[in-house]
């Protein structure tokens, strides 16, 4: 956009300024043509009453016009029969040296004003010509004007040789004025500096960036955003960046404190229930069947109360891991290989057969361990509703902008209205059979726990009913090309 703006806005502004330039011109030939008519109205009145005027008297009535840079060439042509002859150079103002009236003429020759006026000495001639004399010096043509006497055409020819006619664009185009050339010197060199200072921040927001990898990876210091910031400008969002990672540190290790602390509190008072209740038991008679079910619905309870505490300190440390932990390139086929064989090794009594395509290598950004707590939760929730004999296939490929791993089972799959809610937290819907105790026999946080983890390493998890039967999780994670 940059580039665009200052390639585009000197082309408007040239446009503009030589059209003005033109308008500007146009009126003052149209001012020295007004001039030089003048000029040749008195010359034509002294002329016809008298034609044979010496030099010098002609040169002395020139000068009496010439003024401010103008030159005025008095040329006459005579007649000779039916027929013109050539042109005669009369008078001059200022006078002009004997030895440079021929190059003078050869000069207006070779422009065509001689050849123009031999055509037809009848009308003016507007023209705007700059040329150079022998000496060197500058001139403009500014007009040529037939002056009609008895014995031939009297022609005069004005130009002009000011500083400020030839600064200008007469007889030139307007880009090779000195203005011009200026103001495009400046401009470019405004121009330059503005794309180095553009590339200069460009590059100090691209080690910025780099900064703030390291820093997500977790191989940079805390203070690595002030200490390697490379432009003053950004030494306070650098500082505030600083901050902002001192915070997120002193969250995690909140986090993780909190997760412990929790656990405690509560798994204390949970071994104390579970011991007093073992001479409940004991003192129950097997016969009272409604005392019985009411020991084993506390003891299903506390199973499910000391799940639900390992899971909630598990994942605040997880939590506690995402934010602290090094950030590594993670070999996701690996990953998912590892598991696929760890849990092919758990169903083996259930024959239950494992498929899958793996491309090879494929690598995400993730803390150590993370991968595995996500595959062990969706293969776990797979193998739950799997029956025996069944065939789990797990897909994982990759794309230029990410990486996508689908894990199918021929279970049950879920019910529509109920699909939405399966990553929510504390729901579980395992199969009745799971739970003989009416209660289930899970916390309901893994797939929630997944979700978590992979909606914190920005991608996406969902789940599907596949048309053949079964369900489908498709988890969606960034690649990271670097």
């Amino acid at each position: 956009m940059l580039v665009g703006i200052f390639v585009a806005l000197p082309v408007v502004l040239y446009g503009q300024f030589e059209e003005a330039d033109r308008k500007s011109r146009e009126l003052v030939a149209e001012s020295l043509r007004r001039d030089g008519w003048l000029v040749a109205q008195a010359l034509g009145a002294r002329l016809e009453q008298r034609e044979d005027l010496p030099p010098a008297q002609l040169n002395a009535m020139l000068e009496k016009f010439a003024d401010n840079g103008t030159i005025l060439r008095l040329m006459f042509q005579p007649r000779m029969g039916d027929a013109a002859g050539g042109f005669f150079f009369v008078a001059s103002a200022p006078r002009m040296p004997a030895d440079q009236l021929g190059a003078d003429l050869d000069l207006l020759g070779r422009h065509g004003i001689l050849k123009s006026l031999g055509e037809s000495c009848s009308w003016d001639k507007p023209v705007e010509i700059r040329y150079r004399q022998m000496d060197g010096a500058e001139e403009i043509l500014t007009s040529v004007i037939p002056i009609q006497g008895r014995r031939g055409c009297w022609v005069l020819v004005s130009a002009d040789n000011s500083s400020a006619m030839l600064n200008s664009a007469f007889g030139r185009p307007y880009w090779q004025t000195d203005n011009v050339r200026m103001a495009a010197l400046i401009y470019l060199a405004l121009a330059g500096l503005a794309l180095l200072v553009a590339w200069r921040m460009r590059g100090a927001l691209r080690h910025f960036r780099r900064v703030a990898g390291d820093i997500r990876r977790g191989g940079a210091s805390a203070s690595a955003f002030a200490d390697r910031n490379p432009l003053p400008e950004l030494a306070s969002v650098a500082h505030d960046f600083d901050r902002l990672v001192q915070d997120l540190n002193r969250a995690a290790a909140n986090i993780r404190s909190s997760a412990e602390d929790n656990a405690h509190s509560v798994k204390a008072p949970l071994a104390v229930i579970r011991s007093a209740l073992q001479p409940l038991k004991n003192a129950v008679p097997a016969d009272d069947q409604r005392s019985q079910r009411a020991l084993q619905l506390i003891e299903t309870a506390l199973s499910r109360l000391s799940a639900l505490i390992s899971a909630a300190q598990r994942l605040g440390n997880d939590t506690a891991d995402f934010i602290e932990a090094p950030k590594l390139r993670i070999n996701l086929t690996q990953v998912v290989a590892d598991a696929l064989h760890n849990a092919r090794d758990i169903s083996s009594d259930r024959q239950i057969r494992f498929v899958r395509h793996l491309d090879d290598n494929v690598r995400v950004l993730a803390p150590e361990g993370i991968l595995d707590i996500i595959m062990e939760n969706i293969l776990d929730n797979a193998l739950g509703f799997c029956r025996p004999g069944g065939t789990i296939t797990t897909t994982l490929t990759r794309s230029a902008t990410r990486v996508d791993l689908i894990i199918d089972d021929e279970g049950p799959g879920v019910d529509p209205g109920k699909i939405e809610h399966i990553f929510d937290r504390n729901v579980s819907i395992r199969p009745p059979a799971k739970a003989p105790s009416g209660e289930p026999s899970h916390a309901g946080l893994g797939l929630w726990i997944v979700r978590h983890h992979v909606e914190a390493m920005g991608g996406t998890v969902e789940a599907s009913n596949r048309a053949g039967g079964g369900l489908r999780m498709h988890v969606r994670l960034p690649r990271n090309n670097w």
